[in-house]
């Protein structure tokens, strides 16, 4: 689905705490703040994946606080937020949506299977990541064979980055919509691919283009200075959006993969794409409580 038109804000990132890491098993804010998962927030692993943080209490002023506080409370509608040091394994978590389908986020791995077996298709990639082409997104997947070979190609990429899980259909699900966009990428699975992402053999072309979306898509992780992402949206069979971001932050230490999503109660993709927005700017309030990391040498 393509997003209609946005406006973009940008929020300065907060300066970093000296001498101060987030650690996903004990997520450490300035001071003697810690950042940790709240009690109220279910965490679980998938089979097979990295263990998670577990649940504790927030603090008051930290970024777990004010989200599952401040924020949750006040939107119509389910929201989810999952973070994770690049090169890191083990997840932090607030909020209660959990699963849905990935719709253009999974333009990310579909984009690097493509460009890996043909370096020729720079065109259909830019405009599927940048501007979540549909068109160009599908002669991407037909580029990689039968709809089984594309599937097995994009799934490929998904394990690479860390999610076991994943499994991206052949066929289409829904007539009117991409096999591969109705993938069910749970937010978790999705943010372990995402902290992997700039580590993977011939990403740095996809991630280049990220960092380049159009200016109507620009809203919730795109808000934020630095960020490289890909959003993803569509309705459900009644017609309700579910809207989502996958991307990469930059913190002291490195890299942040975040992933975000929201279902509004009223269904709109308006307002799935101002529900993130709010998620983001909870996020840029608390970007010295954070840090990153980079993939391992080698």
């Amino acid at each position: 689905m393509d997003a209609p038109r946005g406006r973009t804000r940008r929020w300065a990132r907060a300066a970093g705490c000296s001498a101060l890491a987030l650690l996903v098993t004990g997520l450490t804010g300035c001071g003697s703040k810690p950042v940790m998962v709240p009690e109220k927030t279910t965490v679980t692993a998938s089979a097979g994946a990295p263990p998670v943080a577990p649940p504790t209490v927030a603090m008051p002023g930290t970024l777990a606080w004010e989200f599952t506080n401040d924020l949750e409370p006040t939107l119509a509608g389910r929201i989810g937020l999952a973070f994770m040091p690049v090169g890191g394994n083990q997840v932090g978590a607030f909020g209660d949506w959990k699963s849905g389908a990935g719709w253009s986020t999974m333009k990310v791995p579909l984009t690097i299977a493509a460009l890996r077996h043909d370096s020729s298709n720079t065109v259909a990639a830019l405009n599927a990541i940048v501007y979540s082409d549909n068109t160009a997104a599908d002669t991407l997947w037909q580029s990689l064979g039968t709809p089984e070979a594309a599937a097995q190609a994009v799934q490929g990429v998904l394990r690479e980055g860390g999610d076991t899980v994943t499994t991206v259909p052949a066929t289409r699900a829904r007539s009117d919509y991409s096999a591969f966009g109705q993938a069910d990428w749970s937010l978790t699975d999705q943010l372990r691919f995402t902290a992997k992402l700039p580590c993977l053999p011939q990403s740095d072309s996809v991630t280049s283009l990220m960092g380049k979306i159009s200016s109507g898509q620009r809203w919730g992780l795109g808000t934020l200075d630095g960020a490289v992402f890909k959003g993803g949206w569509g309705p459900d069979a009644n017609g309700n959006y579910l809207v989502r971001q996958l991307g990469l932050i930059p913190v002291d230490g490195g890299q942040l993969a975040i992933t975000i999503a929201a279902q509004p109660t009223s269904g709109s993709f308006d307002d799935g794409t101002a529900m993130l927005t709010k998620i983001a700017t909870v996020i840029g309030k608390h970007l010295d409580e954070l840090r990153g990391g980079a993939c391992a040498a080698g």
